[in-house]
């Protein structure tokens, strides 16, 4: 982000992956306790990692994969053993680097991290520092100045640390130079399709054959176990709709989170930023003579790139969202008023221009908000005095789920034909210890009601088997037509790939083999434009010495793909992108870190503790 990782943006990616979350969450108090508690998940080298680190990495790596799949994902797909250990291997790398840095008593000082801001590039404008890029970074991440910088006092060692491992790797500039040509080469390609379609007419399909492929596969064609079921869902949630509540209880809750539903003062000023006080005092004596020419002083004058354009006006602001001597100073001033102070970026003559007081949101604004919290909690006490005994009730009258219904007022709900691990949407019974225990055996012989099984915070579902079918095999006469589909769709594929392969042959041998190419389109290894990976790897490494170069692939299910390859366009070295290199000399780096992090690991004391690692 600052100075040192635009000077090395080759590890940047390094140092985010292996080191960021961590930091960014805990701090470097984190590093400095050594108390290897029962709660840990591992030990290295005497800094623990604790479940509830782990946990909360977890619960944001899982969030993350949400979002980036659209937020249709299951949570309990995400936490498999293979993320766990994962996820701890990367806790373990971090834990090494910082037992280092510790080692190395690595910290900066307050004034080198105010040094590295104010020269951040990304708070630069026109050359300049600009405090108002800096304060909208604050702000987007709820961020105060006092607490950025000592956040960083932590960071930046241990990013530093990270770049004086990684940039002992030497990668030959003429090597990197070559594979970055190789990278930005394009080649121009033309593609013809042999669809599988063409060839269904031919693609004959007998009963014996049908029949024969039947037998080699009859478990293709059995169909699973499966059960029709009933259950009852018992929750904090649904408890506490039924549950009212009062104008007082409203009221008192009201009174006791004031404070959440206050809305902060807030300022809203403009300001000319320069070096010195003499400059300043001159321009707040200018100001103060005409106070409409503040815009223009501030356009003329300013030294903040990011205001100064605009008079030197800023955006509304709270408390915590300005260095503090630029704050106080203007949180000082009433409306109108002008004023001059110092911070660490220079001198400011300040004029507020807006002031919004502080204000609390009205009862009425928020009263509905309230009254759902309140029943909320009152269905999850509910839900604790019912819990032990809706289970006891599902489990003593196991052979029917209506005294528990009647008891509390549940609806029991019923499903279509189900089976043990089908991919199905089964809503609240989609729950692997649920499932097993109604396809268990006493569920299904004896139809008893399953336990009360936790499948969500708060939320007991017991169910029964209403109706049994046991796995079976489907007859021929059943599945005789998919075969002969699926067998005429295989035959019509071998006779597209031959014919593709052919006509392969014949144009590498300069013949015509009657086939229409359609538009050309330029493609690289970083430049795919629509062909599948496999597709392109084939391209771009087909042998090109003698053009037209061609290259066939079998499409699965589709048919066969020929590619011409009419014009290769190499790039000069000297005119690539530097990020291009740049990123290429980085893999060489990150595999030197990576060496580094083993080498730490094989004289490192790490102890596991599995137990702790598990899902509960």
């Amino acid at each position: 982000m600052f100075d040192f990782f635009q000077k090395h943006k080759r590890i940047g990616q390094v140092i985010l992956g292996l080191i960021a979350i961590t930091f960014v969450t805990w701090g470097v108090e984190s590093y400095t306790s050594m108390r290897a508690g029962r709660d840990t998940v591992a030990t290295v080298n005497g800094f623990e990692i604790s479940q509830r680190e782990f946990a909360q990495q977890l619960q944001q790596q899982q969030e993350q994969l949400r979002r980036l799949l659209g937020g249709a994902v299951d949570p309990q797909a995400l936490d498999s053993p293979e993320s766990r250990s994962a996820l701890l291997e990367s806790l373990i790398s971090q834990r090494l680097v910082a037992s280092q840095a510790a080692r190395q008593h690595l910290i900066m000082s307050r004034e080198a991290v105010i040094d590295a801001i104010t020269k951040a590039p990304e708070f630069q404008e026109n050359g300049q520092f600009s405090p108002a890029l800096y304060s909208g970074y604050l702000a987007s991440r709820g961020l105060t100045d006092q607490a950025n910088v000592a956040q960083l006092r932590s960071q930046l060692p241990l990013a530093r640390l990270v770049g004086s491992i990684s940039d002992t790797a030497i990668a030959p500039r003429s090597v990197v130079q070559r594979l970055a040509a190789i990278e930005a080469q394009q080649r121009e390609v033309s593609e013809a399709r042999i669809p599988v379609q063409q060839f269904l007419p031919q693609a004959k399909v007998d009963e014996p054959e049908a029949k024969a492929y039947y037998d080699a596969n009859l478990a293709d064609y059995r169909t699973p176990e499966r059960v029709r079921a009933e259950y009852l869902v018992l929750s904090a949630e649904n408890l506490g709709r039924g549950e009212p509540v009062s104008e007082d209880e409203i009221k008192a809750a009201y009174e006791a989170r004031a404070s959440e539903y206050r809305v902060e003062e807030q300022r809203r000023a403009s300001h000319s930023l320069v070096k010195t006080k003499e400059e300043a005092e001159k321009l707040l004596a200018e100001v103060k003579k005409n106070p409409a020419r503040f815009a223009e002083l501030a356009k003329k004058h300013s030294q903040d790139p990011g205001s100064a354009e605009k008079g030197g006006e800023l955006d509304w602001f709270t408390r915590g969202m300005m260095v503090k001597p630029f704050e106080d100073a203007v949180f000082k001033l009433g409306q109108n008023e002008t004023g001059l102070v110092q911070s660490e970026f220079g001198f400011h003559v300040v004029r507020v221009t807006g002031v919004r007081p502080g204000k609390a949101k009205p009862l009425a604004e928020v009263r509905q908000e309230l009254a759902d919290q309140l029943a909320r909690q009152k269905g999850g006490r509910k839900f604790l005095e019912a819990a032990e005994a809706f289970n006891n009730l599902v489990y003593e009258q196991s052979e029917s789920l209506k005294p528990a219904a009647e008891r509390y007022k549940l609806q029991i709900q019923t499903t279509g034909w189900i089976s043990r691990s089908a991919a199905q949407e089964l809503g609240a019974l989609d729950n692997p210890k649920l499932l097993a225990a109604l396809f268990s055996e006493d569920s299904l012989k004896n139809r008893r009601n399953t336990d009360a099984i936790e499948v969500a915070p708060n939320t007991l579902v017991a169910a029964r088997a209403v109706e049994h079918q046991p796995a079976k095999q489907r007859e021929f006469r059943e599945v005789k037509d998919e075969i002969v589909e699926l067998l005429r769709g295989r035959k019509a594929s071998e006779l597209a790939y031959k014919d593709g392969v052919a006509k392969l042959e014949r144009l590498k041998k300069g013949e015509d083999a009657g086939v229409t190419w359609g538009p050309a389109k330029a493609v690289s290894r970083r430049e795919a434009q629509g062909l599948p990976a496999d597709v392109l790897r084939r391209v771009v490494s087909a042998d090109v010495s003698k053009l037209p170069a061609y290259v066939g692939v079998p499409i699965p299910n589709a048919g066969y793909l020929l590619l011409r390859i009419s014009k290769v366009v190499e790039v000069d070295p000297k005119a690539l992108d530097p990020q291009v290199s740049g990123r290429i000399a980085g893999m060489v780096g990150a595999a030197q870190y990576e060496a580094y992090i083993a080498s730490l690991r094989s004289r490192a004391d790490i102890e596991v503790r599995q137990a702790n690692l598990e899902t509960k």
